[in-house]
C-alpha cells in the first residue's frame, strides 16, 4: 500500500491518497491528528494544516506534494455531483407524480368509496396507495430544490474564496496570527531578561508574584512562600523553560508556515509593489509593528539611515537582535521582501471654521439624505457647548465641502428637549475665522 500527500495552499489542508484500506493502527494514528474521511474522493482530508499533521503526513508518505487539483476544479467536481443527485430526485418525483395520476384516474369520475361494499377494501388501498406517492412526489421535489441550492452554494463559495476582497482580507487575518506567534516570542524574551537579571531569594519571589510579565506558573510564588522550593532552582527551572519556548521548533514552523501562507495569498494578488513613497520613522514603526515588533522605535539618522529599537529580538524575518539600521532603500527592499505596502493616506477632513455668519444661517449638507440643510446659528461660549452631552454635539459639512462647523441641539428651545432642533455653534470666546469664500458670496448675492 502506498500513501500519497499533498497541500493545498489554497485552502490551507493537508490530504491523504491511500492505495487501499489502512490498517486498524494506521487509521487510528490518522483520525487522532484530525483527518476526516472524504468517501467520494477517496481521500483522508484535515480541516487545516498544524505542524503535527504535517509531520504525519511526512512519516506515512515520505514527502507532501503540491496539490494538483484547485479549489475551482474541486468546487466544480462536488457542483456536478449535486447537479447529478438533482436530477436523480427530479426522475424519482416524475415517476411518483405519474404513479400518483395514474391512480387518481379510478376516482376521476368522482366515485366515491361504497362502504360495505366489496369493492371499498381495494378502493381504500388504492386512496393509500394515491397519497403515498403524492407524498413521495413532493420530497423527491424539495430534495431537487434542496441540491440545487447545494450546487449553487459550493460554486459561490469558491468564486468568494478567490474573490480578491476576501483576499485581502485573508491576509490581513493571516497578519494578525502572525502577531500572536511572534507575541509569544516577544513575551518569552522579556520575561527571560527579568529572571536573569533577578537572582536574590526576594527578588525571585516578587518575580513569581507576577506571572504576567514574568510568565510564571500558577502556585510558584506558594512554594516559594511555604519553602517548598530553592529560589535559585525555581530561577534556573524558569531560565530553561523559557529558553526552550524561545527556541521552540513548533512555534518556529507555525510562524514559517504563515509567512508562506502570506506570500502565497499576496502573489495571487499580484505580488506588492515596492513603495516608492517617504520613508519616514513612524512609517517603519507601522511596517515592525505589522510582524509582530515589540514596541518599536523608529528615529532618522545621518545620510538618509533610519534605525528602529525594539523592546524584544525582531522577528527573525525582519532582522537579528533588537536594533536595526538602515538606509531608506534597504528599507524599502525589505518591505517589499516581506509583503508589506503601507495603507494609502486617508484624506485629510475640511477645518471647523468658527465664524459668525451675517444671515444668522448655515448651510450644511445632511448627512442621512445627502441633501442641502440650513441651521440657524446660536452662541454659546466653550463652556455652555462642552456642557452638551458629547453624543448631541458633533460637526458637519458645509454645503460647499470646503470646512466643517460645530452643531447641536438647540439649547435655547422653548419647550420640550426632544423637539429642540438642530443648530450652528458659534464659539464667542474662541478665535474667529474670517468668512468662508462660499459664505461671502451667499451673503453678497
Amino acid at each position: 500500500m502506498t500513501i500519497t500527500a499533498t497541500y493545498s495552499p489554497e485552502d490551507n489542508k493537508l490530504r491523504l491518497y491511500p492505495s487501499a484500506r489502512l490498517d486498524n493502527e494506521t487509521f487510528q494514528r490518522v483520525k487522532d491528528a484530525g483527518y476526516k474521511w472524504a468517501p467520494r474522493q477517496e481521500l483522508f482530508v484535515a480541516p487545516k494544516w498544524t505542524p503535527a499533521r504535517e509531520d504525519l503526513a511526512l512519516d506515512l508518505a515520505g514527502e507532501i506534494e503540491p496539490e494538483e487539483m484547485t479549489l475551482a476544479e474541486r468546487a466544480e467536481m462536488k457542483a456536478d455531483r449535486l447537479d447529478g443527485l438533482a436530477d436523480k430526485r427530479a426522475g424519482e418525483a416524475n415517476q411518483f407524480q405519474k404513479a400518483a395520476r395514474e391512480i387518481s384516474e379510478r376516482f376521476a369520475m368522482g366515485q366515491p368509496i361504497l362502504v360495505g361494499h366489496h369493492s371499498e377494501r381495494k378502493a381504500r388501498k388504492d386512496r393509500e396507495r394515491m397519497d403515498a406517492a403524492a407524498s413521495k412526489a413532493n420530497k423527491a421535489a424539495q430534495a431537487v430544490d434542496y441540491w440545487n441550492y447545494r450546487a449553487r452554494g459550493v460554486e459561490h463559495f469558491a468564486n468568494m474564496k478567490n474573490d480578491p476582497r476576501t483576499r485581502a482580507r485573508r491576509i490581513k487575518t493571516l497578519f494578525a496570527e502572525l502577531r500572536d506567534w511572534q507575541r509569544r516570542l516577544n513575551d518569552a524574551h522579556k520575561a527571560l531578561d527579568l529572571w536573569q537579571r533577578n537572582d536574590t531569594p526576594e527578588q525571585i519571589k516578587a518575580l513569581a508574584n507576577y506571572s504576567s510579565e514574568s510568565l510564571a506558573p500558577f502556585g510558584l510564588w506558594s512554594e516559594l512562600d511555604k519553602g517548598e522550593k530553592d529560589p535559585t532552582e525555581a530561577r534556573t527551572e524558569m531560565i530553561a523553560a523559557l529558553e526552550r519556548r524561545i527556541q521552540s521548533p513548533i512555534i518556529a514552523r507555525w510562524i514559517t508556515h504563515t509567512l508562506n501562507r502570506i506570500g502565497f495569498e499576496q502573489e495571487m494578488l499580484g505580488g506588492v509593489a515596492r513603495y516608492s513613497g517617504e520613508i519616514t520613522p513612524t512609517l517603519l514603526q507601522m511596517f515592525v509593528r505589522e510582524h509582530g515588533g515589540e514596541k518599536p522605535k523608529g528615529r532618522k539618522l545621518d545620510d538618509g539611515f533610519f534605525g528602529v529599537q525594539c523592546d524584544a529580538p525582531f522577528p527573525a524575518h525582519i532582522a537579528s537582535g533588537d536594533y536595526a539600521e538602515m538606509s531608506g532603500e534597504d528599507w524599502r527592499d525589505l518591505m517589499q521582501a516581506c509583503g508589506y505596502l503601507p495603507p494609502e493616506k486617508k484624506p485629510a477632513k475640511p477645518p471647523i471654521l468658527n465664524f459668525k455668519a451675517p444671515s444668522g444661517v448655515v448651510s450644511i449638507v445632511n448627512p442621512w439624505r445627502r441633501e442641502e440643510d440650513q441651521l440657524p446659528q446660536v452662541e454659546l461660549t466653550k463652556a455652555e457647548y462642552a456642557q452638551i452631552n458629547s453624543d448631541q454635539r458633533g460637526t458637519r459639512p458645509s454645503a460647499c465641502g470646503g470646512f466643517r462647523v460645530r452643531i447641536c441641539p438647540n439649547p435655547k428651545h422653548e419647550g420640550p428637549r426632544y423637539m429642540a432642533g438642530w443648530v450652528a455653534v458659534f464659539i464667542t470666546d474662541q478665535k474667529a475665522h474670517d468668512l468662508p469664500a462660499s459664505v461671502k458670496e451667499m451673503t453678497n448675492a
